[in-house]
């Protein structure tokens, strides 16, 4: 961040040429498509975790609102020079069209990731969202993450480092320096987490500029909210800030009363973009199942997907208020990339879990028995395992006590790992393809197996943009 000043100046000079970039092609004419569209991403949501939050939120016999969206495709999620994507291209690749290297935000393949991106080669790529400003839409961005963090960034931001988040937060201050003029007057709704990074070192924030972006943004003309109270007030239709901690917001498992969930976050978002006469875009990410997933802590992984699902079927609900047959609208819901969790053994079936029931966060449990099954060394082990993470045992499990479910289901269990990668938090993605399910307008052209890069084609031509 030291040269953030010079390196938000030189990209906000570079944005103008990313919009004439070759994915802005006219596939249909402005206005022929859905006039709203809803993109939700659930952040490391691969296959086996969906898989087990279903079994954790409704039993094995149970559909979560995402396994009734009626269109569905597998998403291969390679990056430029990956086999296994960071959440930087993947959601780039939605966003753009185009493949981008690891830990790069919306710029083109020559774009590599440095510290500063003072040599970085690349253009900026424009966004889905940067399309929709320039149609007139409404647009907008809610996560349970930093605000600045590499999916929600991808929507509106390019930078050829996703951890320059100081820059990337310059790129929302409408006229400020740095900003991404591709946004015209602003992005409408943005909620999450992150206010550490529109704040300066003297109001405890890690900006070395000595800019307060919060108050840059009231003075454009945006309301700011900092807890749910003050989100449930705000006056739609007017432009919403809403920072909801210092860094990312609260595991769902976690999550006080005063901040809301993301059902909560996305309810708000459309109460202000509705009445957009144009339509609107919003992006909607479940942003902490990833961290869970890198802390192999299946329960709040699990607990933090049901409340994205939560938030799907808010969505839905209200939408269908005002477009019952989803005539205007298209709702598209995936993942970026997955995790290494696995589902072990031959367990008898375990229902959903409660407080009586450790369900699929339990041990094996033989299905002719519902004896514990045992390893190799005669111990017993989880339904849940991560082909990579921290906990992992010296020698064999034998020498340690036996797992039992109380131990396991707990909140702050780390489940264990076949190969130990160092301390928590560094269990890593994995590189299998993820589900994508769609509804309402144009949703029919989501099937088969598809690249990453195809989906921002499909969105965008079912839009209309």
């Amino acid at each position: 961040m030291k040269k953030m000043a010079g390196v938000a100046v030189m990209m906000g000079a570079a944005l103008v040429a990313g919009c004439n970039s070759k994915n802005n092609s006219q596939e249909n004419k402005p206005g022929s498509g859905a006039r709203n569209v809803i993109f939700f991403l659930g952040d490391g949501m691969g296959l086996n975790t969906l898989t087990a939050a279903r079994i954790y939120g409704v039993g094995e016999e149970g559909s979560l609102t995402i396994d009734t969206l009626p269109e569905t495709a597998f998403i291969k999620t390679f990056s430029h020079d990956s086999q296994v994507t960071d959440s930087a291209p993947s959601m780039s690749a939605y966003m753009t069209g185009v493949k981008s290297n690891n830990g790069v935000i919306s710029m083109d393949s020559n774009a590599t990731q440095e510290s500063n991106c003072s040599k970085s080669a690349g253009k900026p790529v424009t966004t889905l969202l940067e399309l929709a400003k320039a149609a007139g839409r409404g647009t907008g961005v809610v996560t349970t993450t930093r605000v600045t963090h590499a999916t929600p960034a991808a929507t509106y931001a390019h930078l050829c480092n996703r951890d320059l988040e100081a820059d990337i937060a310059a790129q929302l201050v409408p006229g400020g320096a740095g900003y991404n003029s591709a946004l015209k007057g602003g992005v409408d709704v943005v909620l999450g987490g992150g206010s550490s990074f529109f704040l300066p070192k003297a109001d405890k924030g890690k900006r070395e500029d000595g800019r307060n972006l919060i108050s840059e943004m009231q003075a454009k003309g945006y309301q700011f909210a900092s807890n749910l109270d003050e989100l449930n007030k705000a006056d739609a239709g007017k432009p919403l800030l809403g920072l909801f901690g210092a860094s990312h917001m609260r595991y769902d498992l976690d999550r006080p009363a005063s901040e809301p969930s993301l059902a909560q976050m996305t309810q708000a978002a459309i109460k202000q973009l509705k009445d957009k006469k144009q339509g609107y875009f919003l992006m909607v990410e479940g942003g902490r199942i990833d961290h869970a997933l890198h802390d192999t802590n299946a329960k709040r992984a699990l607990q933090d997907t049901l409340a994205f699902d939560n938030a799907i079927k808010a969505t839905l609900d209200e939408v269908k208020k005002t477009d019952p047959e989803l005539k205007n609208t298209l709702i598209v819901v995936t993942a970026d990339h997955d995790h290494t969790l696995v589902l072990n053994g031959y367990a008898k079936r375990t229902g959903k879990t409660t407080a009586d029931n450790p369900g699929v966060l339990g041990l094996v449990k033989n299905y002719e028995t519902g004896e514990p099954s045992k390893d190799a060394d005669g111990m017993p082990y989880t339904i849940i395992g991560f082909g990579n993470g921290y906990n992992r045992v010296d020698g064999p499990r034998s020498s340690v006590a036996p797992l039992d479910d109380a131990t396991v289901s707990a909140n702050d269990y780390h489940q264990e790992v076949v190969v130990k990668v160092g301390e928590i938090g560094n269990e890593t993605h994995g590189g299998t393809d993820v589900f994508l399910g769609a509804i309402g307008r144009g949703a029919d052209s989501f099937h088969g197996s598809l690249d990453n890069t195809a989906v921002f084609g499909k969105v965008k031509a079912a839009a209309g943009l």
